[in-house]
């Protein structure tokens, strides 16, 4: 099947002209593609938010080879709603409460608009001087809003930079680290470098650790608890920094976390930085979910102790209304990434990079190549302004208090961790579910392990909906199902209806159980492993 184009669509085939930016075909094209998102936001929660296709359902839609003769774009706006749209799991919906949010909104838009139409490539000051003295100016306009100290920022010693994910600054910082310690001790000394992150630390970490050469056995993620909200303890990261030492190993960078992706649990980082001081260890804050949220004179203490860090990161795209990709990242010690990341071959030499009075962001990331990011946050920070930004992110916690509300008023449900942001972590609790189930005629104790599988049944029957969005983790050998509440669009009632939608899909697995009660004699074992039908 190919595109199928509808005898009532105009053929502009011949508009193409052999210019690809012919400017009144680009006011033609481009309001129509304005007018096609607009009606998708304002249609979007109509949609099944989480995608009913099958895997490889697009090949069978869509033409084998590239097209020979342009189509019209009615045509290709034509085969994005019919076959895109159905394929897309909706980030943008009110109803999406899984992962973390992925904000847009119409000031973040226009910049990314504004920057893939201008199209330049910053990578050194003379690339595009704009691109790049905005974005140091954007950096430091958000450092003075997080209260940030004065050497992060390019007002001080330090400076910033906007990457595109959380992956890609920690993978920075981390050979930045590398490369200061084996420059005292030694390169043939890689092997005994240690990452040090806890058990609930993003996984981005591992990754990056692996890149830069850190041996997999030497990423230590040390335990953490619910007696304290599974942050990582100062205490247990000595005691594992001292094991370290003692077997001939270098501590070399630690990761301190600001709203885990599990459950938004908040490592101490004054005592954390305190610890690796005593050990000459890079220390790098990775506050992609929280950090946002830290504009909030509420919020602001979670980060206290940051001046004792050497990097700082935050998400803008996750909770800050500016769109995918948009990392901000601070570090103390500039020179620090330049001398690892920083390439000058002749073809790149230019009197303002000579004289040593520019920025040039090409040797703060991995890839040389960059897009114009900070538009789109410069447009975000003066659309909105700082007490719009608060209160946007203060509505969204007010509204995940009263899910938590909801969720407390159940008995037969349990918050797993206090809430502190606008993420809850709840589950159905065993007790409920030993309520229903009964051998030899009495009551039987349902197991953590099917208390488990009860919650992933009841996650999946909800996710498949449509209705309702929400993701899980584990967390101690726990199932728990997260709800995070940030979507641009959310309003209470999309709150209200999905807990009403997770009490429906309770009531039918729980009367669902009721209704087959089950012997000692069951080759089915209830107890231990039972099939769950929904």
């Amino acid at each position: 099947m190919g595109s199928v184009k509808s005898d009532h669509m105009p053929n502009h085939t011949s508009s193409y002209n052999n210019n690809p930016l012919d400017p009144e075909e680009f006011r033609r094209q481009g309001h129509m593609i304005i007018d096609f998102l607009a009606d998708y936001y304002r249609d979007v929660e109509t949609y099944p938010v989480l995608s009913q296709v099958e895997p490889g359902y697009l090949r069978k839609l869509l033409p084998e080879s590239t097209p020979k003769n342009p189509e019209p774009i009615e045509t290709i706006l034509h085969d994005v709603k019919k076959h895109i749209v159905p394929g897309l799991t909706h980030w943008q919906s009110p109803n999406f409460f899984a992962y973390f949010q992925c904000t847009s909104s119409i000031a973040g838009f226009l910049g990314e608009m504004l920057s893939t139409g201008f199209n330049v490539v910053g990578f050194s000051w003379i690339a595009s001087p704009a691109a790049t003295e905005l974005e140091t100016i954007v950096v430091d306009w958000l450092g003075d809003m997080l209260q940030l100290p004065k050497s992060f920022l390019f007002s001080g010693n330090g400076g910033g930079v906007l990457q595109g994910t959380t992956c890609e600054a920690v993978l920075c910082t981390i050979v930045a680290a590398r490369d200061q310690i084996l420059s005292k001790i030694g390169r043939e000394n890689l092997i005994k470098l240690v990452v040090y992150t806890s058990d609930q630390t993003h996984s981005a970490i591992q990754k990056a650790a692996q890149i830069a050469g850190i041996h997999p056995m030497n990423v230590r993620a040390i335990k953490t608890y619910k007696s304290t909200s599974y942050a990582l303890s100062p205490v247990s990261l000595r005691a594992q920094i001292c094991e370290d030492v003692q077997a001939g190993l270098v501590p070399l960078f630690l990761c301190a976390t600001v709203g885990t992706t599990s459950t938004a649990a908040i490592d101490p980082l004054e005592s954390l930085c305190a610890v690796a001081k005593d050990y000459g260890m890079w220390v790098h804050v990775d506050a992609a979910y929280a950090g946002s949220a830290c504009i909030c004179p509420e919020f602001r203490h979670f980060i206290n102790g940051v001046e004792g860090a050497n990097s700082f990161s935050l998400n803008a795209h996750k909770w800050f209304l500016t769109t995918l990709d948009c990392c901000c990242l601070w570090v103390k010690d500039p020179s620090a990434l330049i001398k690892s990341l920083s390439t000058n071959p002749e073809y790149l030499r230019n009197k303002a990079t000579d004289s040593k009075q520019v920025v040039d962001y090409k040797d703060w990331q991995i890839t040389l190549s960059r897009r114009f990011r900070s538009l789109k946050l410069w447009f975000v920070l003066r659309s909105y302004g700082v007490d719009n930004l608060r209160s946007f992110m203060r509505n969204h916690v007010k509204m995940a208090k009263l899910f938590e509300e909801r969720v407390d008023m159940d008995k037969r449900f349990e918050i797993v961790v206090p809430i502190i942001f606008a993420m809850v972590c709840f589950r159905i609790l065993p007790s409920a579910l030993s309520e229903t189930v009964y051998k030899n005629g009495k009551l039987d104790i349902v197991s953590e392990e099917l208390a488990n599988e009860a919650n992933r049944k009841l996650l999946e029957s909800i996710n498949m909906s449509g209705c309702v969005f929400m993701t899980h983790a584990v967390v101690e050998g726990v199932y728990v199902i997260r709800f995070a509440v940030g979507a641009t669009l959310v309003e209470e009632r999309h709150v209200i209806t999905a807990w009403e939608m997770v009490q429906k899909h309770a009531d039918f697995m729980l009367s669902t159980w009721k209704r087959r009660p089950l012997f000692s004699g069951d080759s089915r074992n209830f107890v231990q492993s039972v099939p769950i039908t929904l």
